[in-house]
């Protein structure tokens, strides 16, 4: 067919051509690695008028992570680190080559899942740390029934008190899976003891404690309360902790850069700069929230306290895991923080129980919820491993927030100059004699956790465990 008679069937213009003459309606760049972020939305801000914030907290007992870790040496065996073993109170302040010679005595073993590591009732003659593997502590009752006092994991020991004094165990230790464990026997502590004075003295000190145990974790406010007449009222104080812990405002920058002839010639419709700068302004409050909860300083994973970390029983997260979770936020939770395929693993548990959980709308979305707090996802939980969970696994937290009840609150700058959100600077840098022009995007943030008990994690959580329901 000719081109005349082409022309002669078409009987109006074609939308081809039509197209050349038509305003296309565009959107913005898009970008994948947009989050919600629900942790920056959820937590309350503290506005710093200077680049400090300290946390000022009644003195407390706390000596470190409550953890003892191990190692790898160079021929394959699982080794204590022998500073870590100032986690036991009455070796806190002895000299680090009695530590390391404590630490050079601990032999390596292999246990079985279903083997038990230690029987209830038998004297305590060896300490043990779990270098490998997931194990249960448990005891019977006064009725009769198994109790589960706890889930041990990698770093846990048993039992310090009763291997320092010589006392029978009041409970069983039972593998769950196949466990590294390392131990000492106490006639190794008896021995160092009678060599070095200082530390008998530190065991003498601790056995006299011990007669009264006391749960607090702070130093008492001595009280008196139900008495009559007119009984000489105790004297007291509150003592403070001499060095609280202060945190500095973090930050994350870049330089953004825009050519001139970009900015100028191809601006109309959508503005270049104010393009780019949205976009680099979302990656930066994308690693906000990720340094939030990871930094090895100041983010929360790496900031719970020991007695606020929880293990998953069977590596699923079951109704039962987060009720211990709630169990160590219990004064005003706020929400629980997961990455969604945790999320979704809780569901399927539920599932599977048939207690599905309640809903609940927060920030335009549906959420789920357990005992009434919401589950927010986030990506920045990764499956990864860390804060003390196994590679492969996640964690999930659970917080109370704000400074009034004593929880986490998020950190930011009063004012900064050149300010375009809170905490958040752009600031032109000029004109170079390439023609590009430079902005230096900053924002400035950090956390803080008021109290222990403000944060728990469950560790170890495993996504990967699905159900037939047929």
């Amino acid at each position: 067919m000719t081109t005349e008679a082409v022309q002669q069937s078409q009987q109006s213009l074609s939308t081809s051509a039509a197209r050349n003459l038509a305003t296309t309606t565009k959107t913005v760049p898009q970008m994948l690695g947009i989050t919600p972020r629900y942790l920056l939305r959820a937590l309350p801000w503290v506005d710093l008028e200077a680049g400090v914030f300290r946390v000022n907290r009644r003195r407390g007992f706390i000596l470190g992570d409550g953890l003892i870790s191990t190692y790898v040496d160079g021929a394959g065996a699982n080794q204590v680190v022998a500073e870590d073993l100032r986690e036991l109170a009455f070796l806190s302040q002895v000299d680090s080559p009695l530590l390391a010679a404590l630490a050079s005595a601990f032999v390596e073993r292999e246990v079985a899942p279903g083997e038990l590591i230690v029987e209830a009732g038998t004297p305590a003659d060896q300490l043990h740390i779990i270098a490998f593997g997931r194990a249960e502590k448990r005891a019977t009752n006064e009725y009769g029934a198994d109790a589960l006092l706890a889930v041990l994991g990698e770093g846990d020991f048993f039992d310090g008190a009763e291997w320092a004094n010589g006392t029978d165990t009041t409970y069983r230790v039972k593998a769950v899976s196949a466990c590294t464990v390392l131990s000492v026997d106490r006639r190794t502590l008896v021995e160092l003891a009678d060599r070095e004075p200082s530390l008998r003295a530190q065991l003498d000190e601790f056995a006299a404690a011990s007669v009264r145990p006391s749960t607090d974790r702070e130093h008492p406010i001595e009280l008196r309360s139900g008495h009559a007449g007119e009984p000489y009222l105790p004297e007291t104080f509150v003592d403070y902790e001499d060095s609280p812990r202060e945190y500095e405002l973090s930050i994350a920058q870049t330089v953004l850069r825009v050519h001139t002839r970009v900015a100028d010639v191809y601006n109309s419709g959508i503005d270049q700069v104010q393009a780019q700068l949205r976009l680099t302004v979302e990656a930066l409050r994308e690693r906000q929230e990720w340094e939030m909860l990871n930094n090895a300083e100041y983010g929360l994973l790496n900031n719970v306290a020991a007695s606020q970390r929880v293990r998953t029983r069977k590596g699923a997260p079951t109704p039962d895991d987060m009720d211990e979770l709630l169990t160590r936020v219990w004064k005003q939770p706020a929400f629980f923080l997961a990455h969604p395929r945790a999320i979704a693993a809780f569901g399927r548990e539920c599932t599977r129980r048939g207690v599905p959980p309640q809903i609940v709308e927060l920030f335009g979305s549906p959420f789920l919820t357990w005992r009434g707090v919401p589950l927010l996802p986030s990506d920045k939980l990764d499956l990864k491993g860390s804060a003390n969970s196994a590679p492969g696994t996640t964690n999930i937290l659970l917080m109370r927030v704000g400074e009034d009840r004593q929880g986490v609150v998020g950190l930011r700058p009063a004012k900064v100059p050149d300010e375009v959100e809170p905490g958040l600077a752009v600031r032109a840098m000029g004109v170079d004699r390439q023609a590009i022009t430079s902005y230096l995007v900053t924002s400035y943030f950090s956390t803080a956790a008021l109290v222990d008990d403000a944060v728990a994690v469950l560790q170890n959580v495993e996504v990967s465990n699905y159900h037939d329901y047929s």
